[in-house]
């Protein structure tokens, strides 16, 4: 049986909504949350600072490949991040309803 997941990732403001709606039509996941981040990070021998979008991507760990693999196709970053972080307990009802939409 799927287990719910938790994915994140981080995008420009102009991309975010792009991200999360291509996820949402194509059901790899059941809910995106786009929350407004400052980013500080190196790349590529530079200290960086960036205004983004984090998407706090609630899906399944059976459809988390998809997820990932669809993240990479549309994302504008050369090296987008994505993390898989396992959901250890919640409220039964919404996690059913995470697994529900995300049915194939």
């Amino acid at each position: 049986m799927a287990k719910p997941v938790v994915i994140l990732s981080t995008s420009g403001p102009e991309q975010s909504e792009e991200i999360a709606g291509d996820l949402l039509e194509k059901r790899l996941c059941a809910c995106v949350n786009i929350v407004p981040v400052r980013s500080r990070y190196h790349w590529k021998g530079e200290l960086c600072r960036d205004e983004e979008h984090l998407l706090i991507i609630k899906t399944t760990d059976e459809r988390s490949d998809a997820v990932i693999r669809r993240i990479a196709e549309i994302h504008s970053y050369e090296l987008p991040e994505v993390m898989v972080l396992p959901v250890v307990a919640g409220y039964e009802p919404y996690l059913q309803w995470v697994t529900e939409e995300t049915a194939p």
